[in-house]
C-alpha cells in the first residue's frame, strides 16, 4: 500500500520547496533560523515544509527503493483456484506484459488440439524449415530439412524451451508462424483472455506480443481442463534427445510440494516470468508471476503466493481485486518510515540445492546463432528466448566434439569434490552443420557456489569462466 502510494510522489509534490527551503535554512546564522523557523509557524508556511519533508522523502525512496531494472514497472502476479476460477491473490492481474516463453503454452494448447482431432499423432513427424532452424536460443539445434516427431517437439517445449521446435510446430498447423499467430489470438479471445495478442510461437521478443497474468492464467486452466491428458507432458523432468539427456528449466517445480508444471520464461522487456501448478489432496491452484528480477527470486515468490493460495482455498477465502483509491494520500510518517527500510538489506533467501543422482547426467543445451547473427564470446547464455536455467554455471573448455568436452567436464567435477554435489554435468553445443561446437559446463550453481568453483579450480591450474544466466 505504501509503495502504492509513493508511486503518486513527484517533483511538485514539494521536492522544489525542499531545496529551497533546506538551502535558506542552512545558510542562516543560527539565530536568524531560530526566528525565521517561529514567523514559518506563524505564518502557516509550516504546511510548506511538512509537503516539502515529503518530497525529500518521496526522492530518497525513489532512490533507494527503486526496482531492479529487470522488475521495474513489470511486476504482475495472480492465484486461482483451478476448479472455480475464483482469485486467491492478485498484483496487477491486468497489466499487458511480454509473455516472453509463456507463450509456448498456447503453442502446445493448439497442437494437442491437433492431437485430439486426430489429424496429427505423437509419433506424426513435421519437417524443419530454414526459418525455424534460424531461431535465436534457446533452441535444439535442428537442422534445415530434416525431420521431428511431434512427441520430441512437446517434450522439447515443456523441458528446453526450444524456439525452433516451436516455429516447427506452427509451420506445421499453420503454414507458416504468422499464420499460426493468429490462430493463437483467435483461440486467446475465445477462451476469454481478451487482453492478449500474440505475433509468434515462441515467445521471441515482438513488441506487438502482448498478455496478462490473468489471461495467462486462464490459459492454464483450460489447458489443464480440456487436455489433461497431455497436461502430463509439463511434468517432465528430463528427455533423451539424440542420445542427449535435457533438463527441465522448471526448477521450482523439482521441489516445491505437490507442483507438476507448467512454464518459465523470460526476454529482457519481460524480466523472469512463471507459470506453475501445485496440487495438494483435491485441490489445484494455478499461479503467474510476470517481471521476476531473477529466476531464482521469481521462483521464492512463487512459492511463498502458492503457500498463501493453498492456504486461503483451506480456509474458503477469494478476493475482491480493486483499483487503489487515487484520493487516498500517502502519509509522512509511512513514507520516512518506508525510506528508512528501504535502505535495510533484503533478507537473503533460502538457498535450496537440488542434488542430482550418483551419476552426474548430462544436460545438451543443442543451439546454433540466429540467422544474421554475429559470434559472441563462448562464455554465451541464451540473452532471449527463455534464458532461464535458474542457476549460474561454469565452463570449463570448449571442444570440436562432444567426447573430449564431456571428459573435461568430469574431470573438472572430480577437482571440485563436495561442490559438485550442487551441480550438473552440462555440455552446450553452439555451432552449425560440421562446424560444431561443444562448451563444457557445469550448472546448478548459486552465483557464490559458482565463483567458489572457479576459484578452486584456477588454483588447480585450470580454465574456469562463469556463465551468468540472468544476462
Amino acid at each position: 500500500m505504501i509503495m502504492a502510494k509513493l508511486g503518486r510522489c513527484h517533483a511538485g509534490h514539494g521536492f522544489a520547496k525542499s531545496l529551497r527551503l533546506f538551502r535558506y535554512l542552512t545558510t542562516k546564522p543560527e539565530t536568524d533560523r531560530k526566528v525565521d523557523t517561529l514567523h514559518l509557524a506563524r505564518t502557516g508556511f509550516l504546511h510548506s515544509l511538512r509537503l516539502a519533508l515529503l518530497g525529500v522523502a518521496c526522492a530518497l525512496v525513489a532512490l533507494v527503493a527503486a526496482p531492479s531494472p529487470a522488475a521495474a514497472g513489470r511486476y504482475a502476479s495472480i492465484v486461482i483456484d483451478a476448479e472455480t476460477g475464483a482469485i486467491l491473490h492478485a498484483a496487477n492481474p491486468d497489466a499487458r506484459s511480454y509473455p516472453a516463453s509463456l507463450t509456448k503454452v498456447m503453442t502446445l494448447f493448439l497442437l494437442f488440439d491437433e492431437l485430439e482431432s486426430g489429424r496429427l499423432r505423437l509419433d506424426s513427424t513435421l519437417p524443419v524449415s530454414a526459418h525455424a532452424a534460424g531461431q535465436a536460443p534457446s533452441k535444439l539445434g535442428l537442422e534445415p530439412g530434416e525431420r521431428i516427431s511431434v512427441q520430441s517437439l512437446i517434450l522439447a517445449l515443456v523441458t528446453k524451451s526450444a524456439n525452433d521446435a516451436a516455429v516447427v510446430i506452427a509451420e506445421g498447423i499453420g503454414g507458416s508462424e504468422s499464420g499460426f499467430a493468429q490462430m493463437m489470438t483467435r483461440k486467446a479471445h475465445a477462451l476469454g483472455m481478451r487482453s492478449t495478442t500474440y505475433r509468434n510461437a515462441s515467445g521471441l521478443p515482438d513488441t506487438g506480443q502482448r498478455s496478462t497474468v490473468r489471461d495467462q492464467a486462464t490459459l492454464a486452466r483450460a489447458l489443464i481442463n480440456r487436455h489433461a491428458g497431455y497436461y502430463k507432458y509439463f511434468s517432465t523432468r528430463q528427455f533423451v534427445y539424440e542420445g542427449q539427456p535435457i533438463n527441465t528449466h522448471n526448477r521450482l517445480m523439482l521441489r516445491y510440494p505437490g507442483a507438476d508444471g507448467i512454464k518459465t520464461g523470460y526476454i529482457h522487456a519481460s524480466g523472469f516470468n512463471l507459470i506453475s501448478s501445485a496440487k495438494r489432496g483435491d485441490k489445484r491452484i494455478i499461479g503467474v508471476v510476470f517481471g521476476g528480477a531473477t529466476a531464482a527470486s521469481r521462483d521464492n515468490h512463487m512459492g511463498q503466493l502458492l503457500d498463501k493460495g493453498f492456504a486461503m482455498l483451506r480456509r474458503g477465502e477469494s478476493v475482491e481485486v480493486a483499483e487503489a483509491d487515487a484520493d487516498d494520500t500517502p502519509d509522512l510518517d509511512e513514507i520516512i518510515a518506508a525510506a528508512h527500510a528501504a535502505k535495510a538489506p533484503p533478507a537473503k533467501a533460502k538457498t535450496v540445492i537440488l542434488k542430482p543422482p550418483a551419476k552426474a547426467s548430462a544436460k545438451v543445451a543443442m543451439r546454433a546463432p540466429a540467422r544474421g547473427a554475429t559470434s559472441r564470446d563462448d562464455d554465451e547464455d541464451d540473452a532471449v528466448g527463455d534464458a532461464d536455467p535458474g542457476a549460474w554455471s561454469i565452463q570449463v573448455g570448449a571442444f570440436n566434439a562432444y567426447r573430449p568436452a564431456h571428459k573435461a567436464a568430469t574431470d573438472a567435477a572430480k577437482k571440485l569434490g563436495g561442490l559438485i554435489s550442487e551441480g550438473s554435468i552440462d555440455i552446450d553445443k553452439g555451432g552449425a552443420g560440421k562446424k560444431n561446437l561443444y562448451r563444457a559446463r557445469i550448472s546448478g550453481f548459486s552465483e557464490g557456489q559458482a565463483r567458489a568453483a572457479c576459484k578452486r579450480l584456477e588454483r588447480a591450474g585450470k580454465n574456469c569462466k562463469l556463465v551468468n544466466p540472468n544476462i
